[in-house]
């Protein structure tokens, strides 16, 4: 195996000290002469006309300088077709939390003070909440005329390829798109099953849960035309289309700049980044708009609530034969096309000959859906894996001897016809079939305690990217990105730089800069950024190497590939004493009559293959009788990373995904009355799990390279999050032989499923 002076090696996140001393930058930091503070008034009804707006007291508060409503902003808006397009309400809302006017003032207080006196009368409307009534012919419609075009968040996440089309034939409805993946004969795949399993699965509508709020500040140069935008966001370059397609001006009027973000996890994308770019140039004056955390649950884009039927066959070999699933996607009021996804997941896992996927979006007035961290993902795995552990029951099969039987490979089809590329779910598996805490659960087990695994590959997404590298006169690299620092991505592509020009990790500066300046990167998600902007940043260091060995060839009278680059010195190889200073040979490329060009590496890429990670996961539990309590009590993630560029970084993602999956496996729900309103907008009703509910996690790393990645890696971000409600989901049943179809297992729901069973402490062995 290859030795690497740099990558492969744990290294301190480089915005770590920074944060942990609160010297970060972040947007609701940015104060700017003549700022204007934003605040909103946001509709109380899922469903309602607007009659009236009356600002008059508002206007009235010393220190207001305005209250804005749809009708200031000249139509702006009007016909969205996202929620990052929505402006301000006109003549309708359609969720609890649609903004209806911005009250902007000289200070926050007093902007909300004034907001709390814009009086706006409202006619209440029937509302359509659960998407199965809102998809009845007589349900009340979210949008009679239609929805304006735009894109979805689907490219993003690696669900592009399926085509989606809209719902409506003739007639205005809330189905919004449908879909369908087919191969084989499904009911000839019935037929030939030994056992067949049929179940409905519901999963709730899950906040990111990030820990700042959305916060962006605006400013027009009304003499040089340009718009400034300072905003916490996973996508700059992604800022800057969309509030140029919402406003009408061009791109290259306007300049994001992105802020340190204090977590993102697919909901820091665009939100309020238009609309606060319209009020800085109505205005003429910075504007400043930090939400609440009441407004975050009531405005934000939080996963959708999913409602899955599924039906799976299985021959007495163990091979599936047939799968067949309709997916529900409660969309909100508003699309976000990522209905694909959801379809693809639930049947990508595992080979199956016959299949038959189809998915509805339905549009709901309740609050817009949006991605979180893999989206979809928790959500279809904790149907298609309970499945799956139910089918092996039933069989009398071991749980992963089941899953190795069925699991995909690269090569192996997903649902819409791609096959997978090169994959690592194989060799997890096999991992944790030699791993203790699985060869050994029966040994460890007491009463009410059970075990549980899941699994998940994750597609993963792409898009074009480019990178440049300079070398100083100090003798290090300088690499401009981008991309946002999401997760320690910096520290990473600076490790690639390090590795692929020859010098020391502490000699690599890597600098984000924003749209006026920086090349092209995409948005932080889809586990995308170290395999797209890392390959760029590897190509920039690797073209910036030749170029220095080319001049210090030249300078020493010797071939380029007779030269090593070590610890930033340019050496003969074998005659270490001729050798010379990188930062001088970069002097001789910055300096009056130089016979040398700059040294500038360039890299650009547009990868047109993936790369899928996988990840398997295996949980312990023990369920309380009397309560119904579900406490974690063990935690085994393992997980192909191609090759691990960070070890720690890595780690720390997959902590981190572990202790989201758990907030969506017990805890996190937000919940709507039957008229739209929302009864858990504070985190005094909404529950994330603190550090005690999260059990020790062994996490091991699976390095099944890549040839088309940087040193072979893989995307990191997403898959740990997919698989822990599922395998947490399973360990339940192995406990007290309760199949639970909904999320999140609330102790209240659980007591009452053990009531209803009858359950005792005699719980079915694991994978018996």
């Amino acid at each position: 195996m290859r030795t690497y002076q740099a990558v492969g090696k744990s290294v301190r996140l480089r915005d770590g000290r920074e944060k942990v001393a609160g010297r970060a930058p972040y947007a609701a930091d940015i104060s700017l002469p003549g700022m204007l503070h934003a605040r909103l008034v946001l509709s109380p009804h899922a469903h309602a006309r607007i009659l009236s707006i009356d600002t008059r007291r508002a206007r009235a508060v010393p220190g207001v300088v305005a209250v804005v409503t749809a009708a200031d902003l000249g139509g702006l808006g009007e016909a969205p077709a996202s929620r990052s397009q929505i402006l301000l309400a006109a003549d309708r809302v359609v969720f609890a939390g649609h903004p209806v006017a911005v009250v902007l003032a000289g200070d926050e207080a007093t902007a909300q003070d004034a907001a709390a006196l814009v009086e706006v009368t409202y006619e209440p409307l029937a509302a359509a909440v659960e998407p199965v009534q809102a998809m009845e012919p007589c349900a009340p419609l979210v949008w009679p005329s239609g929805l304006g075009a735009g894109g979805s968040e689907a490219g993003i996440h690696g669900g592009d390829t399926a085509v989606v089309a809209g719902g409506s034939r003739g007639r205005a409805t809330n189905i919004n798109a449908t879909i369908q993946y087919r191969r084989g004969d499904v009911e000839a795949g019935f037929r030939d099953a030994k056992v067949v399993v049929e179940r409905h699965y519901r999963t709730g509508v899950v906040h990111q849960g990030y820990l700042e709020p959305h916060a962006t500040v605006a400013a027009h140069d009304p003499l040089t035309g340009v718009l400034t935008i300072w905003t916490a966001t996973q996508g700059q370059f992604l800022v800057r289309a969309e509030v140029a397609q919402v406003l009408g001006i061009g791109q290259g009027n306007i300049r994001v700049i992105p802020t340190a973000i204090g977590g993102g996890f697919g909901g820091k994308i665009v939100l309020v980044e238009p609309l606060v770019a319209a009020l800085a140039m109505k205005t003429s004056r910075p504007v400043r708009l930090v939400l609440t955390r009441m407004e975050e649950f009531l405005t934000s884009t939080p996963a959708p609530q999913i409602l899955f039927d599924l039906r799976m066959g299985a021959a007495s070999d163990g091979s599936l034969t047939a799968i067949r699933g309709r997916v529900v996607y409660d969309t909100g009021a508003f699309p976000t096309g990522l209905l694909s996804l959801a379809c693809l997941i639930l049947g990508w896992s595992y080979r199956c000959p016959h299949l038959d996927i189809e998915g509805v979006e339905v549009l709901t007035h309740k609050t817009p859906a949006g991605a979180y961290r893999a989206p979809a993902g928790p959500s279809a795995v904790f149907a298609m894996e309970s499945h799956m552990d139910d089918l092996a029951r039933a069989l009398g099969l071991d749980a992963v001897e089941f899953r190795l039987r069925n699991v995909v490979d690269g090569g192996d089809p997903m649902p819409d016809g791609t096959p997978w590329p090169p994959l690592g779910l194989r060799a997890c598996l096999e991992r944790l079939r030699d791993h203790p805490d699985w060869r050994q659960r029966e040994q460890r087990r007491r009463p009410y305690e059970g075990v549980g695994i899941a699994l998940t590959p994750w597609r993963g997404g792409i898009e074009p990217a480019a990178a440049v590298c300079r070398v100083d006169d100090d003798g290090g690299l300088h690499v401009v990105v981008g991309s946002v620092d999401l997760t320690g991505t910096h520290t990473t592509l600076a490790l690639i730089a390090a590795e692929a020009f020859g010098v020391p990790e502490r000699m690599v500066r890597v600098v984000q800069a924003d749209t006026q300046h920086a090349p092209y990167a995409g948005v932080a998600g889809g586990s995308k950024i170290t395999t797209t902007v890392g390959l760029a940043v590897q190509h920039a260091a690797a073209e910036a190497r030749q170029q220095v060995l080319q001049i210090a060839a030249e300078c020493m009278e010797a071939r380029p590939d007779d030269l090593e680059i070590v610890d930033g010195w340019v050496r003969v190889r074998g005659v270490p004493d001729r050798r010379v200073f990188i930062g001088d040979i970069a002097r001789m490329t910055m300096q009056y009559g130089g016979r040398f060009p700059p040294i500038f590496g360039r890299g650009a890429v547009a990868p047109q293959v993936r790369s899928s990670g996988s990840a398997v996961h295996f949980a312990r539990v023990a369920v309380d009788p009397e309560t119904g309590e579900v406490r974690g009590l063990r935690y085994v993630a393992l997980q192909d990373v191609g090759f691990a560029i960070n070890p720690k970084a890595i780690q720390g993602q997959i902590h981190g995904g572990v202790a989201q999956g758990v907030g969506w496996a017990l805890l996190e729900r937000m919940m709507y009355d039957e008229r739209g309103q929302p009864v858990t907008a504070t985190l005094m009703d909404y529950a994330l799990p603190s550090a005690v509910a999260v059990p020790p996690i062994d996490v091991e790393l699976i390095e099944v390279p890549l040839p088309h990645t940087p040193f072979g890696a893989r995307g990191v971000g997403e898959p740990p999050v997919v698989p822990v409600a599922a395998a947490i989901a399973n360990a339940i049943y192995d406990a007290v032989g309760v199949r639970v179809t909904r999320l999140p297992v609330t102790p209240e729901a659980l007591l009452a499923a053990m009531g209803r069973k009858g359950h005792g402490p005699e719980a079915t062995g694991a994978g018996s």
